[in-house]
């Protein structure tokens, strides 16, 4: 049976605070989670750490105090969840984050480990970061749109046949707003 227990959440904003054990967790719980079927950032599973660990890398480079977030679920040796914020530099838009790669290790789904970490990563914008506004792109036929609904998020808008898994599996990218925060 599963418990509703909140997970301990890190937020970390520089690529120092990242220990090479934490990095291999946050890759392995990258690799569960699209291999399970997560829609997670790598659309064509199955994965290994060749695929991963380099893009994992790039998102770990650019934390910045100012810029993003990478908040995580779990304790010193399980990763149970992550996701990452980014804020724009560009001054015209730096009113607003973008939402990255929420995931839930298999092994921990259905206990509020992703609604805990999107509701950090509200708290993180708002309060930390002075946004006054959260964007993502999720896959559609997912059922996401339902979770992110439940969490204040709305959709304002699609783009149509955007992800082709296969020739019979074309999808639409669903575009959500979550204003005011």
């Amino acid at each position: 049976m599963k418990h509703r227990i909140p997970p301990a959440l890190t937020q970390l904003t520089g690529t120092h605070e990242v220990t090479p054990g934490l990095r291999r967790r946050l890759a392995d719980c990258w690799i569960a989670v699209t291999n399970a079927g997560g829609a997670a950032g790598f659309p064509f599973p199955p994965v290994q750490d060749g695929e991963v660990l380099p893009v994992l890398d790039g998102i770990l480079g650019r934390l910045h105090p100012s810029r993003s977030r990478l908040v995580i679920a779990g304790t010193d040796d399980v990763v149970a969840g992550w996701v990452v914020l980014d804020r724009d530099p560009f001054r015209l838009v730096a009113h607003w984050g973008t939402v990255h790669h929420l995931q839930t290790h298999p092994d921990h789904r259905g206990r509020g480990v992703g609604s805990a970490l999107m509701r950090e990563l509200r708290r993180a914008a708002r309060e930390e970061l002075g946004l006054d506004q959260l964007r993502l792109a999720a896959r559609g036929g997912e059922g996401l749109e339902d979770f992110y609904g439940r969490l204040g998020w709305r959709e304002v808008g699609r783009r149509p046949g955007a992800l082709r898994f296969a020739p019979d599996d074309t999808r639409d990218e669903v575009l959500m707003l979550l204003d005011p925060l």
